[in-house]
């Protein structure tokens, strides 16, 4: 037992879950509030002001309390507490194992990322889907196993992995993303400032401009992600979504829930890299 706690994969799988942990119950509002933007109908008449992200948070605060604003915080643990670490430990693995004695560069860190986060994906997209659900208001189920057994007896087991190609496309570019703008930023920093006690404030900062950059690069992805998880009756294929928001809502559509989806995704890495990062070179890893 304690060969295998003592495992760096392990420690990797753990620090990363409980970065998730941190960010995730911090954030869920955020993310709420982006998808119910993202599901809203283009029902207004035309000349109607636009709905935006602060009416939206109004309207949830009134209907549904303050505490709805969480809905849909259990499947987001479910989903994130595992996949993130998921994310970290094959990170972490992928890192090590191709890269151990020197840093990766661009196009490196990229498909390093890319493809920690594919793994992660695929593994949590079941309970994705029903986090999706969960905060698009549309669907009224009372916990995420039976969200789950619902959804395996009326749609059958493969719409619990509906989207799957859009969330690749979301989460791998992200990620790849991601890793590569964070990695670079770090690399430019001076000796003395990566090492001193400012060390945190500082990966944060450059976990934020990362962030920003990843998340309008894949925003189209995710407005597409989200109408397939809450409606996959409707669409056979991922171009059928695609189509539809055009039709719908313009190319505007497809930035329908930008702001709080790049706040909420931002923070969440910039949150979970930085935890990361001081759990694991607490336990004498090199991250």
């Amino acid at each position: 037992m304690e060969v295998l706690l003592a495992h760096p994969a392990l420690k990797a799988f753990m620090c990363g879950s409980l970065s998730g942990t941190c960010s995730t119950l911090l954030f869920q509002p955020l993310d709420l509030v982006k998808t119910r933007l993202q599901t809203l109908q283009n029902s207004l008449s035309p000349g109607s002001p636009k709905v935006g992200m602060l009416s939206v948070f109004i309207t949830v605060v009134r209907t549904e309390k303050l505490f709805g604003l969480w809905k849909g915080v259990s499947p987001s643990f479910m989903r994130c507490i595992p996949g993130v670490g998921i994310y970290f430990s094959t990170f972490y693995s992928l890192k090590q194992h191709f890269f151990e004695d020197r840093a990766p560069n661009a196009g490196e860190a990229v498909l390093l990322g890319g493809g920690s986060r594919c793994v992660a994906g695929i593994a949590m997209l079941p309970v994705t889907v029903i986090k999706t659900r969960f905060e698009s208001g549309r669907y009224n189920y009372v916990s995420v196993l039976g969200a789950l057994r619902n959804v395996c007896e009326t749609e059958g087991p493969r719409a619990l992995y509906s989207g799957l190609t859009a969330t690749l496309l979301r989460d791998a570019p992200f990620s790849g993303i991601y890793v590569m703008f964070y990695s670079q930023a770090k690399r430019a920093l001076p000796h003395e400032v990566s090492s001193s006690s400012l060390a945190p404030v500082v990966n944060f900062g450059c976990g934020v401009l990362a962030g920003i950059l990843a998340s309008l690069a894949t925003q189209p992805a995710d407005v597409v992600k989200t109408h397939m998880q809450v409606s996959p009756a409707l669409y056979h294929r991922t171009i059928d979504a695609v189509r539809f928001v055009y039709s719908e809502h313009g190319l505007g559509g497809f930035f329908r829930g930008a702001v709080p989806r790049s706040l909420r995704r931002t923070l969440m890495a910039a949150m979970a890299w930085t935890v990361y990062e001081q759990l694991m070179a607490r336990m004498g890893l090199k991250s």
